[in-house]
Formats: C-alpha cells, structure tokens, sequence
C-alpha cells in the first residue's frame, strides 16, 4: 500500500517542484515550494520518520519559508507589475494547492494508522528512554553529520541572501 503512495508523493513533488522553478513571481514559487516540501514531508511519513517529516513541516514549510515571504514581500512593497497568481490563474493556483494539501492530509490520515506512532518493545524503547526522541536524532547528526548539516545552514542562508539581492533593485 505505502508504494503507490510512495509514486504519488514523490510525483506531486516532482511537479511542485518543476512549478517551483518556472513560476515568474517569486511569491508563487514560494507556495510551489512550501507545496514541494508537503509531498516530502508525506514520503518521510512513509518511510517511518514520523520526527523528521514533523520538522520538516514546521521548520522548513513553515519557519523558513515565512521568512522567504516575507523578505519578498516587504522588498517588492513599490513594484506595480502584476504577478501571475492575479485573477484567473492566481485561483486556479490556490485550487490546485489547497486540493493537494488537503488529499494528502486525509490520504496520511487514513493509511497510517495510530499505533504505528508507538515504539515496539526493546532497544528502541529504551534508547528512546534513556536519550528521548531527539536525543537519539541529535546524537548522530551533530556528531556523524554536522558537515553536511552545516553546508545546509550555510545553503539556507545564502538563499535568503540570493533572495533578498534579486528582489532588491538597488542595495
């Protein structure tokens, strides 16, 4: 059952992704974005990464990506141009968002079921005891991984850099 899921996250993705990045406004492209972030939040629910797919919701799609918003928005205050989620489009946008959002939450909600949340007894239970759900993440990754967790820190930074040069005609 989770390997058709598996397809339809990773497709919706795979197009949230590919609007992402053709999109002219950078405000829709930044609801493409959070769209894209959804779907791989779902396929880390698949793959059993309850936490992760959490963090990802609320760290990436939403902290992150508020911060995006709003360095396009408060730079973009004297642009009169029209975007291209304005009339007809811009509610197709929304439609088609709001119906994948809204398909994934009841596709998530009614394949895994609540007792898959709990841990099963022995070592993962006490590991989890002794360290915590955190802990047991946090261990390898600031330890095995803090290079590459850094490299992302410095890639997100340089994102809202990019973000604000682009959007900023003259600084």
């Amino acid at each position: 059952m989770t390997l058709p899921l598996f397809w339809v996250f990773g497709g919706i993705a795979i197009l949230s992704g590919f609007m992402c990045i053709t999109r002219r406004s950078p405000v829709a492209s930044a609801l493409w974005l959070i769209q894209t972030m959804f779907s791989l939040a779902g396929i880390y629910v698949l793959l059993d990464a309850q936490f992760i797919a959490v963090i990802q919701v609320l760290v990436y799609a939403g902290a992150i990506m508020v911060i995006f918003l709003f360095v396009i928005m408060l730079l973009n205050l004297g642009r009169t141009k029209t975007t291209d989620m304005v009339g007809r489009p811009g509610q197709i946008t929304s439609l088609v968002l709001g119906t994948l959002m809204t398909l994934e939450l009841f596709v998530l909600n009614k394949v895994i079921p609540a007792e898959q949340f709990r841990l099963p007894e022995g070592t993962m239970a006490t590991m989890t005891d002794e360290m915590g759900a955190v802990g047991m993440i946090a261990e390898p990754l600031f330890r095995g991984y803090i290079v590459p967790f850094e490299i992302t820190s410095v890639l997100l930074l340089a994102a809202v850099v990019g973000a604000v040069v682009l959007a900023k005609r003259k600084i």
